[in-house]
């Protein structure tokens, strides 16, 4: 997927789909740069091979339990297995209700495969985390991410697990419907997740299974008979020809080259079918795999040819033209005759359809004049055959006359897993008419030309002799032996080996009969020519019961180097004999912009194969100066600029884009202006702040701050005022002084001469913006004005916010007296708890209003210039009411309303009129709230103040509060702050309406 976007379009697309995923590998309780120690794992003895069943010399993976995923017990042989991965490949991708999971992530297991068949996308997936660690602060080098680490990552985060399945899909690798089946029914993955099997480290096996492998000593991990599933389709763009299926085991150091050589081909024991069962199933779009239909409702739609000898049953159709013409059909009856028009019955029995034509044409002639006859078979008759033996369903069965052996087995649903496919007799009577191999059918595609006659019987004896195929042949199967005695023999049954067979590397497993199982290879040299290979595989003896593996050649080439890093084409290139370096980097065109000056090449030294780092100079070796050998499996890393120094300057201030930029060579401060998109129309022209740093003595840091006259080397590009830059610089452009301060305006609102908004000068207070508006309209009352201020608000909410957590997070012991006892505790918590969410209910229905109290009255020239004439601030609202005609009498009384105003009342007339407070009522902590939102309350004192003597205003407020329930000290005036700081913003909410 090296497409026309290249690496760079890869990295950014990269970026976006993990940038969640870098949550996990980010966070403090992981560390990158140390080896994650594995999950707890299965016992060795759950997790063992099952040991081979001694009751087929082919099955090694017998068992006699029935499969975790619930399937009925199979037969123990492998002869009588089936491809049931097949079936799966032919299920669409649904979970268990019938929903489509073609949107759904990967599990780890799929994810985790299709990463392994594509190791470049590993290498580029830990890429774009180290890259992304080291952006979020985190210092984390490419090499030091192991498999291990991802593949943790990958099973124990569901987040990263979708989003590199968005970014396997996005490259081709994974298709829509490769979902496998291991979701369950909300689609999440269920699959079970073991990164490791074993203290070898053979994770990469779970996951690395051949296609249709069904080996049962990696289903079983656990003595809970957990089950690996299926490996999912893969995309066919991803399969080469002849690729092996290999584990990896994991690299030390991320190198493709190392990728490479930590691989193993793997012994495939996966389940074999033999070969030629499958066709005897049929598919449909009902039934995927079922026994065909038998003859009664299977036609065999044959022409019957001229030397077809008609009998009785046969129906003949008679054609005659030319002096008359007429179409009719006549039976052959029991005893062979037909009937003819005017000519009577005619013996056809025994004779062939043409000496039958003949035969009818000479007899109608002599009733008809010029006339000209044609006989064909209208339908053919049907005879019963008996197939019994090793079949699927023995017994008798009613075919057509020209049906042959083949048919008649395929009617019988074909041999089954214990019947011969090379022997099928054919006896007429006791009369041995012939034997039939279907292998000549299946091979050569030659059939039996001799046809079935009414009472023939056809045998299927016991399959013979057989072995087993696998590996890098073209048919790996079960092959059943009749001639063949040498394994060049078998190897041309089995359509001969692929071009990545390693003729050295042949095992045969073989039983001993009635005594033990051995291990033979062919023992041919490595280099040997042709002639010696088959010459070898001819002499050769296979035996009943062999199990035959062809291993494939390695799955890496031997003279190759790999190139990575700033270059424009990354991968695997062909090694030559006396090959250096720039074989390799010929010019800057194979770079990236901007390479480093240091490269490097990391050398697998032989014997084996360590790892040393060797240094090099690229414009050196690009312009001549040295130009190093390469070997075989060496790896050229070329590095850019920003890796490998990462220099960077930073902007702030009043420019356009300001951040973090990258240091090009050269590179000044109007340069880094006009790449951070040039100036706002409030910065500062004249002065900039440049903070550099330096070394000083190799120990310590030294800072240093220029001045910069900013607008001359941008906008006049004076070069005398243009500095240049070094790594680390800061460059601050300043903002213009009261620039914040433009458009600032203050809101009038109520009960004012000219009410609106106003813009005012720094410093000015209430009173001049009061006068500007034409001071108060007759109808004000300037006690009850309302000042809303924006900062005020702010501070109010966080007070709120922190009283409501102050109360929520309160322990029991702070909410009741100690001297209650246990019994009596669990009555006062509930009835604290009640109160509580009573309490907290109103904190939070009534928002903070922003409101500031101030003293004002109709005369603004007794109150101008002192303390109550405020400053005033941008966005300040003043609201000016009329003048209420009422009090309003709220809490626990027993009629909360507004009572209208009386002159001269105090505080407990107006408690009076409102039905006085009722039993729950703190009479003690009783308050008013001026209309102006001062708050006169209870203050013990020599001379006893009561709240109750207090004279009342219009739009005063009267608050009597609920007693608080519990005994702690702490506890009570915790919730009656809350009581006065809800009843406050009712009261602001009412004024603020007025």
């Amino acid at each position: 997927m090296k497409g026309a976007d290249g690496w760079t379009g890869r990295l950014s697309y990269g970026r976006l789909m993990l940038a969640a995923a870098m949550t996990f590998l980010c966070a403090p309780s992981y560390s990158l740069h140390a080896q994650q120690a594995p999950p707890s794992l299965p016992s060795t003895a759950s997790a063992s091979p099952s040991r081979p069943s001694e009751g087929s010399p082919l099955d090694t993976n017998s068992t006699s339990s029935a499969s975790t995923n619930g399937d009925t017990t199979r037969n123990s042989s492998l002869l009588n297995s089936s491809d049931d991965s097949e079936q799966g490949e032919e299920m669409e991708p649904r979970d268990a209700s019938g929903t489509d999971n073609s949107s759904a992530p990967l599990s780890a297991r799929d994810i985790i495969t299709t990463l392994q068949q594509n190791p470049d996308e590993i290498v580029e997936l830990k890429t774009l985390m180290a890259d992304l660690a080291q952006q979020q602060g985190t210092n984390v080098q490419v090499d030091s991410v192991t498999d291990q680490m991802l593949y943790s990552q990958i099973a124990s985060s569901p987040e990263l697990r979708a989003n590199i399945t968005t970014f396997l899909r996005a490259r081709g690798y994974v298709t829509a419907d490769a979902v496998s089946d291991s979701y369950g029914d909300n689609g999440l993955d269920t699959t079970p997740f073991s990164p490791l099997l074993n203290e070898n480290n053979r994770e990469d096996l779970l996951y690395s299974l051949p296609s249709g492998s069904n080996n049962r000593q990696y289903r079983s991990l656990s003595a809970g008979g957990d089950r690996v599933p299926r490996t999912p389709r893969r995309n066919p763009q991803s399969n080469a020809p002849y690729e092996p299926q290999v584990l990896r085991q994991p690299a030390p150091y991320n190198m493709l080259a190392l990728r490479d050589l930590y691989t193993q081909l793997p012994e495939q024991n996966g389940q074999l079918k033999r070969f030629g069962s499958e066709m005897f199933l049929s598919r449909s779009s009902d039934s995927r795999r079922s026994i065909s239909p038998t003859a009664r409702s299977t036609s065999l739609d044959v022409p019957a040819g001229p030397d077809y000898v008609v009998g009785p049953g046969d129906v003949l159709s008679i054609t005659l033209w030319g002096g008359i013409s007429q179409t009719f059909t006549r039976p052959i009856d029991r005893e062979g005759r037909v009937d003819l028009p005017e000519a009577g019955p005619v013996q056809v029995a025994g004779l062939a359809l043409q000496r039958v034509e003949e035969l009818v044409a000479g007899t109608l002639k002599r009733q008809y004049r010029n006339a000209q006859v044609a006989v064909s078979m209208a339908r053919l008759r049907t005879i019963r055959v008996y197939v019994v033996g090793d079949v699927q369903h023995p017994g008798a069965y009613e075919v057509s006359s020209l049906s042959t052996c083949l048919n008649a087995l395929y009617a019988a649903g074909g041999p089954t897993s214990l019947g011969s496919l090379r022997v099928l007799r054919h006896y007429r009577g006791t009369h041995l008419v012939g034997e039939v191999d279907l292998y000549d059918f299946l091979l050569h595609g030659v059939q039996a030309e001799e046809k079935l006659q009414s009472g023939d019987t056809l045998i299927v004896p016991p399959a013979g002799p057989q072995i087993a195929v696998y590996g890098a042949v073209k048919r790996p199967a079960i092959y059943e032996l009749k001639d063949e005695t040498t394994l060049a023999a078998v190897l041309e049954d089995a359509g001969g080996a692929t071009v990545a067979a390693e003729w050295s590397h042949i095992v045969v497993d073989r039983i001993d009969a009635h005594h033990q199982r051995e291990t033979v290879s062919l023992n041919l040299p490595d280099g040997s020519s042709a002639q010696a290979t088959q010459a070898a595989l001819g002499d050769f003896s296979v035996k009943d019961g062999d199990r035959v593996h062809v291993a494939a050649v390695l799955p890496y080439s031997q003279k190759v180097v790999y190139i990575e890093g700033h270059v424009a084409r990354p991968g695997r290139m062909p090694w030559h004999d006396n090959m250096h370096l720039t074989d390799m980097l010929h010019s800057y065109r194979d770079l990236l912009p901007e390479p480093a000056d240091r490269g490097e090449i990391v050398r697998l030294v032989p014997p084996d194969l360590h790892p040393e780092t060797i240094e090099f100079n690229v414009p050196d070796v690009l312009i001549g100066n040295s130009n190093p050998t390469l070997e075989p499996f060496d790896t050229i890393r070329v590095f850019g600029r920003y890796e490998a120094d990462a220099p960077k300057v930073a902007i702030g201030g009043e420019v356009l884009r300001p951040g973090s930029y990258a240091l090009s060579r050269g590179m000044t401060v109007a340069q880094l202006v006009r790449m951070a998109g040039g100036f706002k129309r409030d910065a500062l022209l004249t002065d900039a702040d440049l903070t550099s740093y330096s070394v000083s003595g190799g120990t310590k840091i030294v800072s240093e701050r220029v001045p910069i006259h900013i607008g001359s080397a941008v906008n006049e590009e004076d070069t005398s005022a243009d500095v240049p830059l070094k790594a680390g610089d800061v460059l601050t452009v300043h903002q213009l002084t009261g620039w914040n301060d433009i458009g600032a305006a203050v809101t009038l609102e109520g009960e004012i001469a000219h009410p609106g908004r106003y813009g005012f000068k720094p410093g000015e207070r209430l009173s001049s913006v009061l006068r500007r508006a034409g001071g108060f309209r007759d109808t004000s009352y300037p006690a009850g004005a309302v000042l809303i201020r924006e900062d005020v608000r702010k501070l109010e909410e966080s007070s709120r916010e922190q009283l409501i957590r102050q109360i929520e997070t309160s322990s029991a012991s702070a909410r009741i007296s100690p001297n209650i006892g246990p019994g009596d505790q669990s009555g006062v918590l509930q009835l604290v708890a009640q109160q509580q969410n009573e309490i907290l209910g109103r904190l939070r229905s009534q928002p903070a209003t922003g409101r500031m109290v101030i003293h004002i009255t109709a005369d603004i020239s007794s109150w101008e210039n002192t303390p109550s004439d405020v400053e005033v601030r941008s966005d300040d609202v003043l609201r000016v009411p009329k003048q209420p005609g009422f009090v309003l009498v709220t809490g626990q009384v027993y009629n909360s309303s507004a009572i209208t105003y009386s002159p001269g009342k105090t505080a407990g007339w107006y408690l009076s009129h409102a039905g006085g407070a009722t039993e729950i009522a703190n009479k003690k902590e009783i308050f008013i709230i001026r209309a102006n939102g001062s708050v006169v309350g209870h203050e013990p004192s020599f001379w006893d103040h009561n709240v109750l003597s207090t004279r009342l205003d219009p739009g005063d407020t009267l608050i009597v509060p609920q007693k608080i329930i519990g005994k702690s000290l702490f506890w009570r005036n915790l919730l009656t702050v809350a009581q006065i700081s809800s009843s406050i913003a009712v009261t602001a909410a009412v004024a603020g309406a007025l």
